[in-house]
């Protein structure tokens, strides 16, 4: 891979990926770069903060109410699930269950369990269980 920096005097930051095909390395890429400074505004102790997409975990939906767990912190986010999977990198984030959205680039380890489900661990050692509605597009995803 080569990467370039090159300074020019334009409007805002452009980058160009150059590439022989698109595939989903590139389309990863993409993503991430599309999210690089990203940042989700969340309640915390009655106030505004901001966190980076990155730091995010998995966000999951109880009463009507949307959390945002990161490796330090559970907060409350106004958007509604579905309106963070078109927010968020389709590549990064998948939907796992009807109330959970997981960032796969925080998932450590994945176990079959033997009602076709999966258990995912997560980096900071919290288990998440992937219904079996959502293990193909996890497998299409991972390319397993």
């Amino acid at each position: 891979m080569d990467i370039q920096i090159e300074e020019r005097h334009i409007e805002g930051l452009q980058v160009i990926i150059r590439c022989p095909e698109e595939n989903t390395q590139i389309h990863r890429l993409q993503a991430h770069i599309a999210l690089f400074d990203s940042r989700l505004q969340a309640k915390c102790n009655g106030r505004t903060c901001f966190v980076n997409t990155g730091d995010v975990l998995y966000f999951e939906s109880v009463d009507d109410r949307t959390f945002l767990y990161t490796a330090d912190a559970v907060l409350e986010i106004a958007q509604r699930l579905y309106a963070l999977e078109g927010m968020l990198s389709k590549q990064d984030f998948l939907r796992i269950s009807k109330s959970q959205i997981v960032n796969i680039q925080k998932i450590r380890t994945l176990h079959p369990e033997l009602n076709r489900t999966i258990t995912a661990t997560l980096c900071n050692g919290e288990r998440l269980t992937i219904s079996r509605k959502y293990v193909p597009h996890l497998k299409q995803l991972l390319s397993l």
